[in-house]
């Protein structure tokens, strides 16, 4: 017999009246802006939203439109995860599965068949979500399509790395091939190698102790404007219900990061590019993309896919409302999704926090002022973490913050103590000598 799910309520307890959205965010949901995001946006529409994740408390569950949170058994692997999954779409079957990171995206690819049978998924031909996210298979699959990237290598060894790294032109972007694979310590899935030595120390980071887990990618001159996104959902035959484009205007980290303030744009051939690629290997759901134009050719070429929602998703909402999460809801719950909403062009978002921390390191850059700073954020239209309706995960966000920054003072004053009692036992130990 199965132990009860460990479900804690939070926010407003409502009926099941509609049907449910269950968040699943295996890589944890403390800062997820792009989960929060999902919550409100199906929440306000009066969609029953539960978070699955392995803490027993983040900021986003104090969301009001936060029905409850799924403590997922976590400490017995896939299986514990599975089991825990299996017993909520069992209890709330019918209920639509969301990921809303690569560790999660990549579960549901594996256990697509069990999950199918209790929850709402799109029908994903097996093994494309992993191959999209893995970097290495991307790269492949945008050769194989025709679709420009930038040149990779992905060195077997760190000898590979070492004769990478002697002829490299820098700088480099070094990634994680499968972002998925745990680490010993946290780890960034991207950075950006100015030398040899910056590249060797990525290349440690993140190397993985079961397969070769790191890529090298040929970097592309960031110059204004030639960050862009597209965001779009793909029905079952893979025709895209709702497609948009917009740029990067500020990302953290500043040089291959994720973006903390965006502005909506209009950009077709990005729109056609991406839909010709998504129909030629069959994908279905909702999918994010990131593009840099190069410079030096003048092409859009392919830097990232994630078979997933992305966490700048509410940046792209069309004049009716609708967001890709919504078209999803509509198509899964067999209501009629849309065939084209009209973009709100010039609609910008931001992410408070993460912005200001990025703004901070443009403006030492010199790549921004006071005054062009105020001047960007003029004319947002909706941000990530405060909104007058659903205040409670800011200020949850604000403590959170708050106790890391305490902990890491208490941390860092510990281990000054443990050095100077270690100088002063070695400074006794020389006199005695």
């Amino acid at each position: 017999m199965r132990p009860p799910l460990r479900l804690s309520q939070g926010g407003l307890k409502r009926p099941i009246a509609e049907t449910p959205i269950l968040i699943l965010g295996l890589a944890g949901l403390s800062m997820h802006h792009g989960a929060l995001g999902a919550i409100r946006s199906v929440g306000r529409l009066g969609v029953p939203v539960f978070l699955a994740h392995g803490s027993r408390r983040a900021p986003i569950d104090r969301s009001r439109y936060c029905c409850g949170s799924l403590v997922l058994a976590q400490e017995h692997g896939d299986t514990g995860t599975l089991e825990s999954l299996l017993q909520f779409g069992a209890e709330h079957r019918g209920a639509i599965l969301l990921a809303v990171d690569d560790a999660g995206a990549m579960f549901v690819d594996d256990h697509g068949g069990a999950l199918a049978e209790v929850f709402l998924l799109p029908h994903q031909p097996s093994g494309l979500a992993r191959a999209l996210a893995d970097k290495r298979e991307m790269h492949r699959l945008c050769l194989e399509h025709d679709v420009p990237t930038p040149d990779v290598a992905c060195p077997e060894s760190e000898a590979d790395a070492l004769e990478y790294a002697a002829g490299a032109a820098y700088p480099v972007v070094v990634k994680r091939i499968d972002a998925s694979l745990p680490m010993d310590s946290p780890t960034p899935n991207v950075l950006l190698a100015r030398n040899r030595e910056e590249l060797l120390t990525a290349y440690h980071m993140m190397a993985s102790h079961q397969v070769p887990n790191v890529m090298l990618q040929e970097y592309i001159p960031e110059t204004p404007q030639a960050n862009w996104m597209f965001n779009g959902y793909f029905d079952e035959r893979s025709r895209c219900r709702l497609a948009f484009t917009g740029q990067k205007l500020r990302q953290a980290p500043p040089d291959a990061g994720a973006t903390t303030l965006g502005v909506c744009r209009p950009n077709p051939l990005l729109a056609r590019t991406t839909e010709r690629f998504m129909q030629a290997v069959g994908y279905r759901g909702i999918l994010d993309a990131d593009y840099r134009l190069d410079p030096r050719d003048g092409r859009y070429k392919l830097l990232d896919v994630n078979p997933r929602i992305g966490s700048s998703f509410r940046l792209f909402v069309a004049d009716d409302g609708m967001d890709v999460l919504r078209a999803m809801y509509l198509d899964l719950t067999e209501q009629a999704p849309p065939t084209r909403a009209e973009p709100r062009d010039g609609r910008r978002w931001v992410v408070e926090p993460q912005d200001l921390q990025s703004s901070l390191t443009y403006l030492r850059q010199g790549n921004l002022t006071p005054r062009r700073w105020l001047g960007s954020l003029r004319h947002v239209d909706e941000t990530a973490w405060w909104a007058r309706d659903d205040p409670g995960p800011l200020f949850a966000l604000l403590a959170f913050l708050s106790v890391s920054r305490l902990r890491g003072y208490v941390r860092s004053a510990r281990k000054g103590i443990r050095l100077r009692r270690a100088y002063a036992r070695a400074a006794s130990a020389g006199a005695r000598g």
